[in-house]
């Protein structure tokens, strides 16, 4: 046979080359050539059969290159627990932990939660608020928006930005979805009577304020009398004001305090640290209009201990100033220069947070400006029974001679309004 003839050539040849096995076809069958043998084995052939994939592949290596989003939410579906044994055990979540969490993936996607069940958007705020889903620059902001839309003061009563500017500034629309806010604390903010979270104040959103606080804020007499102008004229804006503090700004003068006489429901009034001229005309004065008695002792009320973040959103607050914070801090490309600077001698400027120290020049300089206002149930004063009694006393001389003033007051009411505030309340 020609074939055979021509396989033992191919055996028998010097040539070192390894082609591999070599298969003949022959009435059907396959036969394979054994080169150890010398001949050809009609046998099935089993050693190193052809293969289409590199000795590389595996199934596992496909399975791999999913992304982690895929990956994290196949494994989302089950809870992987321990057994006394040591064994691993899971079991599959529930159907509202796993819709849950789908929503808060997607909940800058919703369109409203009004009406929707407050007990089930807690939960799915802080599903939200554990994957930071606040803190996110764009939806962040429209996520934030439809809770405090729906739920208002549940989402957050109190906020507390007592010397964090700089989260104001980078915050800003975001402090300003909040609403129905009682308890505002901007102290040591220097913002200024340009900043517009001071225009925001007097806007509908925050006409529950109820206790506000701009100690240290560069506040003068024009800022006072914009944030006072819906008051004063149209009875919105912060007409529900009880406590105010106004300490340690020394370009409110008699002029601005003047303003405050719109304030009728103020209980408590801390005006120390201006830049008062006739400190007894406006002691005189504020017990006179609006019934505020000067205290001789300092008051609870201004010591910001009872000032704090409360609501669900108390956690983004948190996760925000944290945001800021790691902003703050140096590269580490800018260490070796700063080591440079102070081995040639040089200073180098680092920026600090400016802390608020709580006595302030002005305020040693007037003395303590607290007052309060008698008989009121919700103002905790830390007063002497000695002082109280005395007020007490003189307590119906003081209203008479009030009521003489509110109806001179009255006949002059319509004369209160200057062109500059007429032209303040054409932007309301």
């Amino acid at each position: 046979q020609s074939w055979s003839r021509g396989m033992s050539y191919c055996l028998h040849s010097e040539s070192h080359l390894d082609t591999g096995p070599i298969y003949v076809r022959e009435n059907g069958k396959l036969h394979v050539v054994n080169r150890g043998a010398g001949g050809v084995q009609n046998v099935t052939p089993k050693a190193r059969p052809f293969s289409l994939f590199s000795r590389t592949f595996s199934v596992e290596l496909c399975m791999n290159r999913e992304d982690d989003r895929a990956r994290r939410q196949r494994t989302d579906h089950f809870i992987f627990t321990y057994t006394k044994e040591g064994n691993l055990r899971y079991s599959a979540k529930s159907l509202f932990s796993l819709v849950l969490g789908y929503i808060s993936d997607n909940v800058d996607h919703i369109d409203s939660l009004i009406g929707f069940p407050e007990q089930i958007a807690e939960k799915l705020f802080s599903a939200a608020e554990a994957r930071q889903k606040f803190a996110e620059p764009v939806t962040g902001l429209r996520a934030l928006q439809k809770f405090t839309e729906a739920y208002g003061s549940l989402v957050l009563c109190s906020l507390c930005l007592r010397n964090r500017y700089l989260v104001i500034s980078e915050k800003l629309e975001e402090i300003k979805s909040f609403r129905e806010l009682t308890c505002l604390d901007l102290s040591c903010c220097k913002l200024g009577d340009e900043h517009e979270l001071l225009e925001h104040l007097t806007k509908e959103a925050l006409s529950s304020v109820k206790r506000l606080l701009l100690k240290d804020n560069s506040l003068s007499d024009a800022g006072l009398r914009r944030m006072t102008a819906p008051v004063r004229v149209l009875k919105k804006g912060l007409d529900n004001l009880l406590v105010l503090d106004l300490s340690c700004n020394p370009k409110i003068t008699d002029v601005g305090i003047g303003y405050l006489l719109s304030f009728k429901k103020l209980n408590c009034l801390d005006i120390s640290g201006t830049g008062l001229k006739d400190v007894d005309a406006v002691v005189k004065r504020l017990q006179m209009q609006i019934g505020l008695v000067h205290s001789k002792v300092p008051l609870k009320e201004f010591d910001h201990s009872n000032c704090k973040t409360e609501g669900w959103a108390e956690q983004t607050v948190l996760q925000w100033e944290q945001a800021v914070l790691e902003a703050m801090k140096p590269q580490d490309n800018l260490r070796s220069r700063v080591t440079a600077l102070h081995f040639y001698g040089k200073t180098h400027r680092i920026e600090e947070v400016v802390k608020c120290t709580l006595v302030e020049p002005e305020t040693k300089a007037s003395g303590n400006l607290q007052f309060y206002k008698e008989n009121v149930e919700n103002c905790h004063l830390p007063l002497k029974k000695e002082v109280a009694g005395s007020h007490e006393l003189k307590n119906n001389k003081k209203r008479a001679l009030a009521e003489q003033e509110r109806e001179r007051t009255s006949k002059q009411k319509h004369l209160c309004l200057t062109v500059e505030d007429w032209d303040l309340l054409n932007t309301y």
